[in-house]
């Protein structure tokens, strides 16, 4: 059975990856974005697919779909998330991962919908532990600059579990690792993006700019495979 399921931040490199998927399985795609990280090229092979509709909506400010039709599924993976993104919109990057949040799942809960929410690595901050297991609790600075992304991630996880302990909605987190394929960015700011721009150029490959690689890294390539939202 065809399913509706909104993907926000659909026209990021990952969400963009998502939309394909599941419209290769035969649901329907609502894709919500501000274009402001994410971009209409990459979902411009969906923009006239008839179960496919682009919203360009900021999720922190309005989740508004138009109808009153059902919805299955939401998928909130809406949220700058390179170091150059969200460290240039530090008050956009909380607002997505608070009210951003709150709002798509109060969408979710109106529909009994299922919903997933797309969290990072980045929750566990500067780990002592690796490689990283689901109990960790991370070693984190709620101060730094990199902390408008991780503690915007670790309180939409909060939200999350608040939101399906006190109303029942049902929820999945994913915390995804560095992930890279089509649609990445080469100016991203992660370690694969860098790497790669690093050998066009012919320079050392260094994970990071003071040239130590400090951790052991795991990298998720980007591509079509079994989607349960």
């Amino acid at each position: 059975m065809s399913r509706r399921v909104v993907v926000a931040g659909g026209a990021g490199f990952l969400g963009s990856h998502l939309c394909d998927r599941l419209i290769e399985r035969g649901d329907h795609v609502v894709c919500m974005d501000d274009l402001s990280t994410g971009s209409k090229e990459n979902v411009a092979h969906l923009l006239h697919h008839e179960r496919f509709t682009l919203i360009v909506t900021n999720v922190s400010e309005k989740v508004d779909l138009g109808d009153t039709d059902r919805v299955d599924a939401v998928c909130n993976l809406a949220s700058p998330a390179s170091p150059p993104a969200y460290l240039a919109r530090p008050l956009d990057t909380l607002a997505v991962g608070s009210e951003g949040t709150r709002r798509l799942l109060e969408l979710a809960r109106a529909h009994e919908a299922r919903f997933l929410m797309a969290s990072t690595s980045e929750v566990y901050g500067d780990p002592e532990v690796h490689p990283q297991v689901e109990s960790y609790r991370g070693n984190v600075d709620p101060t730094g600059p990199r902390s408008v992304y991780d503690e915007a991630k670790r309180f939409a996880e909060s939200m999350t579990m608040a939101v399906h302990r006190t109303h029942g909605v049902d929820v999945g987190i994913a915390r995804i690792f560095n992930t890279y394929g089509p649609r990445l960015s080469p100016g991203d700011g992660r370690v694969v993006s860098n790497f790669v721009v690093q050998a066009l150029r012919g320079d050392p490959l260094f994970a990071d700019r003071s040239g130590q690689h400090r951790q052991p890294r795991r990298a998720i390539h980007a591509r079509p495979g079994r989607v349960r939202p």
